[in-house]
């Protein structure tokens, strides 16, 4: 995985955390479940990019 998509996904993690955290405050509980599903994406994205990169380790393994 690159660096650049490690921090996207940490921003984008962030960001859905602080609009979790801002839709919690002003009791908008459609801003906080839009927070969830940022976080929740931002972490599939940051599953994928972790086993692309194990896949990658164990197919250059032997070389």
């Amino acid at each position: 995985m690159g660096i650049s998509d490690d921090i996207k996904n940490k921003a984008d993690e962030a960001g859905g955390k602080a609009k979790e955290a801002a839709g919690d405050v002003t009791d908008n509980k459609d801003l906080k479940a839009e927070g969830k599903g940022d976080q929740a994406e931002s972490k599939i994205k940051q599953g994928i990019e972790d086993l692309k990169d194990k896949a990658s380790e164990f197919l250059n393994k032997d070389k």
